[in-house]
């Protein structure tokens, strides 16, 4: 049964829509709305956010991406509505009946993906000290990284007995410091790459892809929701966040993951440096890295057990990271072989 007060909440802003709900489901931060004119989606976002949201909505309409949920104006023209110190805007309720199978809305989300990224993909200029700059900081950061394993495994070395912790992460240590290595190496081709470049390609990023986030419509189109964190970046800034989620899993060699990289390659091809900052951000090892400084910051009350437990899943979302970043390693090396075969 519809509670009165949630009816009661949204009136006032439905009503600049000229809408009557009649019955309202409580989704989170999403209400389902039922009234005079249909059913809807209102959502409820920080007002921080809306004015960067709706530009990058409507800039993306005028591109001609259309694959984004509809946000509907109000009477008045507004697209969001300041209510309680809270933003709503409204959007269709789409069915989201899927008819495709886990494949097959995986590569409709990353075609869609790329043609996000090539509408709204434009040349900006990077002064080349800031190139150097960021560059210095990075390898600085890396640099601690690689101190942060060397302390805590010299205080493993000297102790006569190693917690459980300790003695897992001593076993650990050396693919740690290789994925850092990795990491570390790839940064370096990148900047020699493009040191001397004044320009950098960007592009709306959504900011939160997922298939969470990609909902059908009655004719079974796909369609992005949740934009609120969009905004102008390198398209490897979309990618990164997908994959780390992905590959939080037990053990596992995700050739599944591999093939929405390149499906995604397929129609949005990375440039060279980019493809290098892509391996670099993607291999370093920062889950397990932060369970180790939580370790030695909480050492004298750390819960072993829970620790333990914490850093064998973070050891194993190296191990499915370092193989999925082995094997685009590895195609672009073939690709790369076989251009220049191809060439003589």
């Amino acid at each position: 049964m519809n509670k009165p007060n949630l009816i009661a909440a949204v009136a006032p802003i439905l009503n600049s829509y000229y809408i009557d709900p009649y019955f309202v489901e409580n989704f989170g931060k999403i209400q389902k709305i039922y009234s005079n004119k249909g059913t809807f989606a209102l959502k409820k976002i920080p007002p921080q956010r809306g004015t960067d949201f709706i530009r990058h909505v409507h800039e993306l309409y005028q591109k001609g991406f259309n694959r984004i949920v509809p946000v509907y104006p109000t009477m008045d023209g507004r697209y969001a509505v300041l209510n309680d110190q809270s933003l709503y805007y409204l959007m269709p309720w789409l069915p989201n009946e899927e008819r495709e199978d886990r494949k097959e809305k995986h590569q409709q989300l990353f075609r869609e993906l790329a043609r996000l990224h090539t509408l709204s993909a434009k040349e900006v200029t990077v002064k080349k000290e800031d190139r150097t700059e960021h560059y210095e900081k990075t390898i600085q950061r890396l640099e601690k990284n690689q101190e942060l394993l060397d302390g805590m495994i010299e205080q493993c070395e000297k102790r006569s007995y190693m917690s459980p912790f300790e003695l897992l992460f001593s076993m650990y240590y050396t693919e740690i410091s290789q994925a850092i290595r990795f990491s570390k190496e790839k940064f370096e081709e990148w900047y020699e790459k493009t040191k001397d470049q004044e320009k950098a390609r960007m592009v709306i990023t959504h900011g939160k892809i997922s298939s969470e986030h990609f909902l059908y419509d009655e004719r079974g189109y796909g369609y992005f929701i949740n934009f609120e964190e969009a905004g102008y970046g390198s398209p490897i800034h979309d990618m990164l966040p997908f994959l780390a989620r992905t590959l939080k899993t037990q053990p596992k060699r995700n050739e599944e993951a591999i093939d929405w990289v390149y499906y995604y390659f397929k129609y949005f091809p990375y440039k060279p440096d980019e493809k290098l900052l892509f391996l670099s951000y993607l291999a370093h090892p920062a889950p397990i890295l932060q369970v180790t400084e939580r370790y030695l910051q909480k050492k004298r009350t750390a819960n072993e057990m829970k620790f333990v437990q914490q850093l064998h899943r973070k050891y194993w979302h190296l191990k499915n990271t370092e193989y999925v970043v082995m094997r685009i390693s590895e195609i672009d090396s073939q690709e790369q072989t076989a251009k220049e075969t191809g060439a003589q």
